[in-house]
């Protein structure tokens, strides 16, 4: 690649890879030092992958989301959680049959409303991670109640310990994602495509924000209009609309005029042919349920559906599902939560199969954090490690991954107040995704800072 066709396509990703704005200035050396370090630069990749974040926002509790099924374990679960405690009826917690026994002992069930996960699981093609959570070293009760090991700042606030996740850099006042940092790594992946390789159907997040690429935001339900473009009813912002990208032609103009028309005309662009894209392509016929959730997989499954026509190698999704600050109520809102995260996860899985990409295509769940195994009465508080599934054709299911913790009151892994301490890193989660991905060992640790504080950069839960 020529000098100056590397400076205009490293340029020209930060600046038009949004919808409608970036995140930089044009003289960020920054952004040139993460693209120069990309890779992949100039290479392309042959296959294909994607992966697809559902993030659950207010904090999933994990303890009624994966049930003891026997005795031993569930008596100690039923005497932490008094009145939230799920049965141990055979009708009750739906059996997983994991091809080895858990780390940490017992044997479990996902909660009575997830029946397609539950299928997915002893199928072989959903995997449960356990104990995750944001650490910057590995540590135990006596270090974490002695101080003798750091932990994260700001441990159980809701958007310092989201942001964590999705930084998986605790120790750093970063804006970065890890899944942007992978997208920098890869980013000449999609060598023929100028549309981001992160998409969010969810709004603004952290997770896939790059030193270089920026998320396009796409709608529920399809793209949102440029209306004072499109639609001349409003011509009077219509017209000098028009006006500056007109000025930002001439040689004179200033440079913010010529950054403005250029994210525009890039966003435009990017808008006419996606559309087209979409128009041209027969939607995947898998049944999702009518709710936000199954709007934004529905439109993953579409967008994956026209990667060809977008030149799309690698593809990194953001979804969102609310609701799980379960305070109080917990049971009645689980009943409702649970069961359609599970349905949303399962059509979404179909999909893949129906596109022909299931072993290409892995999805994940993230959280705030887990919740505490005490509680409040009829909820739980704010808690540190949680359980989070991965789905997919490549992923090595059916097994549990990482290490069950003791569902004791005060017990080994309790750190106070039943918050649970985490035994996996999130950098770990993250890491075993980015190599399957396709992130080499040697830049590794440009995507998860932390990762050698850690005993093993992969979990083995991706084939």
């Amino acid at each position: 690649m020529k000098r100056r066709d590397f400076l205009r396509r490293s340029l020209g990703t930060f600046a038009g890879l949004g919808a409608y704005g970036a995140a930089g200035t044009l003289g960020n050396l920054k952004l040139l030092g993460a693209a120069m370090g990309a890779e992949h630069l100039g290479k392309g990749i042959p296959d294909f992958k994607a992966l697809v974040c559902i993030f659950q926002y207010g904090g999933n509790d994990p303890f009624n989301t994966i049930i003891p099924r026997d005795s031993a374990t569930h008596a100690n679960y039923s005497a932490s959680r008094g009145p939230l405690a799920i049965s141990q009826a055979t009708a009750a917690a739906l059996p997983l049959n994991p091809a080895v026994a858990p780390a940490g002992g017992g044997q479990y069930g996902l909660h009575p409303g997830m029946g397609r996960l539950q299928s997915l699981f002893n199928g072989g093609q959903c995997a449960v991670v356990a104990n995750v959570g944001p650490l910057l070293h590995p540590i135990t009760k006596s270090q974490y109640q002695n101080e003798t090991v750091p932990i994260p700042p700001q441990l159980f606030s809701h958007d310092d310990q989201a942001h964590q996740w999705q930084t998986a850099w605790p120790d750093s006042a970063t804006s970065t994602g890890w899944a942007g940092r992978m997208a920098d790594a890869l980013i000449d992946a999609n060598s023929s495509s100028q549309v981001s390789m992160c998409m969010s159907l969810s709004g603004s997040n952290t997770l896939q924000v790059g030193n270089v690429v920026q998320p396009y935001f796409v709608g529920a339900n399809g793209l949102d209009s440029v209306f004072f473009v499109e639609n001349e009813w409003n011509q009077q912002r219509r017209d000098t609309f028009l006006a500056i990208q007109q000025l930002a032609q001439q040689q004179n103009a200033h440079v913010f005029e010529r950054a403005y028309a250029g994210i525009m005309d890039r966003a435009l662009t990017n808008h006419d042919l996606i559309q087209a894209a979409l128009a041209s392509t027969p939607a995947p016929s898998a049944v999702f349920p009518d709710n936000f959730l199954g709007a934004q997989l529905r439109m993953v499954a579409r967008m994956i559906s026209i990667r060809a026509a977008l030149g799309m190698q690698r593809q990194i999704f953001f979804v969102s599902d609310g609701g799980y600050d379960t305070h109080d109520d917990q049971l009645a809102q689980h009943s409702t939560l649970l069961p359609n995260v599970s349905e949303c996860l399962g059509a979404f899985y179909d999909a893949t199969v129906e596109l022909g990409v299931a072993n290409d295509v892995t999805a994940f769940t993230a959280s705030d954090f887990g919740r505490t195994l005490s509680v409040n009465g009829d909820g739980t508080d704010h808690g540190w490690g949680s359980h989070h599934f991965v789905v997919g054709g490549g992923v090595n299911g059916g097994r549990f991954y990482g290490t069950m913790p003791s569902l004791v009151n005060e017990g080994p892994d309790d750190a106070g107040w039943g918050q649970i301490i985490p035994t996996t890193a999130v950098d770990q989660h993250a890491a075993t995704l980015a190599r399957w991905f396709g992130v080499s060992p040697g830049n590794l640790a440009d995507v998860v800072p932390n990762i050698g504080n850690f005993g093993s950069s992969d979990l083995g839960f991706m084939a």
